[in-house]
């Protein structure tokens, strides 16, 4: 059984989240948390929060294949599952050439992942796979609940959904800044974007989806910065969430940039219930 998680999640820092933004984001209506920044295999920051919440789900994007180790991993998800059945979402991921040491054959590594975790009794329909490519996502339709990505267009979950097919999770990540100067908006988005689009995986997916080098060149064309990171006031960033779920996602994870992410993730979420734009 897929676990539900609404239309709306949220992105925070494994290490600096704390059990006072869960409930907080809980309270607003979000469905789930997702811990980035690869937590560590013990789980403890995902555990933490959802012994301080009541129905949230949390999950981890994404555990490295190559730093996180499964058999802990399956470990910490039978200690945390027992407590807090049907809550928590294992999501995992390839890494990065440009970052992981003795990064090679990432597909092979993930399914090798995916072989520990199900000896281990981990079940498929609670993992995640952070997949953009054809080959990755072929792997998140047959052998985990769905896919898991970050840094991705509404048509890139279009052809996700079509791999998938109907059933199977969809559950892409956008930042949003909240912030009406459309100008200022943009160079928030770039300044996050900079590190994240010099990764080979990431640019390689989006020239698959259509952007050029002229797009992803510092400091990246304004029609890139507008597809991957939602601005404006809050209505405009409900607005761009709903394309993603028209598109195909089941769930949209956020990335609240400035000084107060849980106050812009309320904004948003109350925005998002006031214009009923997450219908489908």
């Amino acid at each position: 059984m897929t676990i539900e998680l609404g239309p709306l999640g949220a992105y925070l820092t494994a290490a600096e989240a704390t059990a006072t933004d869960a409930v907080a984001l809980e309270e607003a209506g979000y469905g789930a948390i997702w811990l980035a920044a690869s937590p560590t295999a013990d789980l403890l920051s995902a555990e933490r929060l959802l012994d301080a919440t009541n129905r949230i789900v949390v999950g981890t994007s994404v555990l490295n294949v190559w730093q996180a180790d499964a058999e802990t991993v399956a470990d910490s998800y039978h200690r945390i599952a027992a407590g807090h059945p049907d809550r928590l979402l294992i999501g995992i991921g390839a890494g990065h050439r440009e970052i992981n040491a003795g990064y090679t054959s990432p597909v092979a590594k993930v399914a090798g992942y995916l072989d520990t975790l199900t000896a281990a009794g981990v079940p498929a329909d609670r993992v995640l796979l952070a997949a953009l490519g054809p080959k990755m996502l072929r792997l998140a339709a047959e052998r985990a609940a769905g896919t898991l990505t970050l840094q991705v267009t509404p048509e890139h979950t279009r052809r996700a959904r079509e791999a998938l097919g109907p059933t199977k999770l969809v559950v892409p990540g956008h930042g949003v800044v909240l912030d009406a100067d459309a100008d200022r908006a943009r160079e928030t988005g770039r300044a996050g974007l900079r590190q994240i689009l010099g990764i080979a995986n990431y640019a390689n997916n989006l020239r698959r989806i259509g952007y050029t080098d002229d797009d992803l060149t510092d400091p990246f064309s304004d029609r890139l910065i507008d597809v991957l990171v939602f601005h404006g006031e809050a209505p405009a960033i409900a607005a761009g969430i709903h394309t993603e779920i028209t598109a195909g996602a089941n769930h949209v994870g956020l990335h609240a940039a400035g000084e107060d992410p849980i106050g812009v993730l309320r904004a948003i979420a109350a925005a998002a219930r006031e214009l009923e734009v997450l219908r489908a």
